[in-house]
């Protein structure tokens, strides 16, 4: 009996959560939602398959918000921006940007609200912040058999997104690089890779981070020596060539330091462990440097 009257409860609750009420506006008895409330209300509903969005003012003062066409230029005329501006100029707002959707309005009238109301309390949409960066550096190719262990350089471009929010610890980056054959090891590669950053130390000016590379698309060319057993001493070679995806689980570390506003110098060791292929017998060597900005 107790769980039948907890299933009631909740089916209650759950139905009162979608009340709507009724209002007359220009004579017209219409049923909305209310999806703000705060000093300027925002209701809505749907009306024959068409949105319809309204504003209500702490006097009760109802307003229709509407974008409708001019048979004469044929464009719309945003009548709903000049609603808008009128009703939040006071604070410093600008509705030219906001558009006649649930979602644009729902986050203008909770700023809003929250600019003339401090007891207002809203999360506001994540909004998200981009960087571009490019690098240089060394590397012995620590996936690839090189037995002489010999290093060559390599350059590549990264582009990073994240949460701007200062707190935000968490980033995807899409890396490209490509590595240079050296003279004493002729092998080459091309690398994208798609991957997780989690930033250990994230300060104003600093921040330390490991890196997860969760994905790769690659290439690579290069020539293999092997000895010829007809001819003591001899050397064969044999050009290889590979290209595929893989989901190797590369770890990495780096660090960024603020020197503008938008810049940042970045160090790091990319490549320092494969989690799902082979690596090398050699120790890992893939340091770098570069220069951020914020986009």
């Amino acid at each position: 009996m107790k769980k039948l009257f907890l299933v009631i409860g909740f089916i209650v609750i759950s139905i009162s959560g979608f009340t709507q009420n009724t209002y007359t506006i220009n004579n017209e008895s219409l049923e909305l939602k209310t999806e703000v409330d705060g000093n300027l209300d925002l209701l809505w509903n749907i009306f024959d398959g068409k949105y319809r969005y309204f504003i209500r003012t702490k006097d009760g003062n109802i307003q229709e918000l509407v974008n409708t066409k001019s048979e004469e230029t044929n464009r719309y005329q945003e009548e709903y921006k000049t609603v808008l501006n009128n009703l939040t100029q006071d604070y410093g707002l600008n509705a030219d940007k906001v558009n006649l959707t649930l979602f644009s309005l729902k986050e203008y009238l909770n700023t809003y609200n929250a600019t003339s109301d401090l007891n207002y309390n809203y999360e506001g949409r994540a909004k998200i912040q981009s960087r571009l960066g490019a690098f240089g550096g060394l590397t012995n190719h620590p996936f690839a058999q090189n037995p002489s262990n010999q290093s060559g350089p390599f350059f590549g471009l990264e582009f990073e997104i994240f949460e701007e929010n200062n707190l935000s610890r968490h980033a995807l980056f899409f890396h490209l690089r490509h590595a240079l054959e050296h003279d004493d090891f002729e092998y080459s590669s091309t690398q994208l890779a798609i991957g997780y950053r989690f930033r250990v130390i994230n300060k104003e000016t600093f921040n330390f981070y490991g890196n997860l590379k969760i994905v790769t698309y690659g290439h690579a060319e290069g020539t293999v020596y092997y000895p010829d057993v007809t001819n003591p001493g001899a050397l064969i070679s044999e050009d290889i060539s590979s290209t595929g995806v893989q989901v190797p689980f590369i770890l990495g570390i780096g660090a960024d330091i603020k020197i503008t506003k938008n810049s940042f110098i970045t160090l790091a060791y990319h490549d320092i462990y494969a989690v799902f292929i082979d690596n090398s017998d050699n120790f890992p060597i893939d340091f770098a440097i570069g220069y951020k900005i914020n986009l």
